[in-house]
Order: C-alpha cells, then structure tokens, then sequence
C-alpha cells in the first residue's frame, strides 16, 4: 500500500511513523491522534464518506477539517507551506 495518506503526508516521512503510527492506510485513518477507536476526520472524509482516493480528488481541499485538524507544532506559515506540499503530493500521485 502507499505509503502517502490521504491528506497528502509521506507517512515515512512523518516525525510519529513508526513509533506512534504505522500510517494512515495501514490503520484505516485509526491513528494515535484521533478519538480512541475512530479514524481521523480527514481519512472518515476522503475515503469512509466519499469514497476518494485522497484529498487530491475533492474540489474542497483542503477544507476546514484539514484547518481544525492542523498540527499544533506548526507556525501559521510553516503550516501553509506543510497544506501546499501536501497538496502538491496529492496531485502528483492521481
């Protein structure tokens, strides 16, 4: 399975894979940040609702949830650029 997530983050990449997640597709959206027993907000939207690939195919992304669901280490800015490299990556990989 890819190792890209719905919401465009290189799961390898990513600070927690590995130690705290084994990646979005691994565990269906279930990942440690999201309510005990639920898939991430994202991961219910794109593909438990949807029916997406990823993000990359929604007209709407990135949306709100992926503004509510933001990674608090980000600085706004850091954050932008995070959502448009995501956003990149998701385009790419259609």
């Amino acid at each position: 399975m890819s190792d890209i997530s719905c919401c465009g983050t290189e799961c390898s990449t990513c600070y927690c894979y590995g130690n705290m997640c084994n990646g979005c597709n691994e565990c269906e959206g279930k990942v440690f940040h999201a309510p005990k027993g639920e898939a991430c907000a994202i991961y219910t939207c794109a593909i438990n609702q949807k029916h997406l690939m990823n993000c990359g195919k929604c007209e709407e992304a990135p949306c709100g949830i992926w503004m509510k669901t933001r990674d608090p280490k980000f600085s706004d800015e850091e954050f932008e650029e995070n959502t448009a490299m995501r956003m990149r990556t998701l385009k790419k990989n259609l």
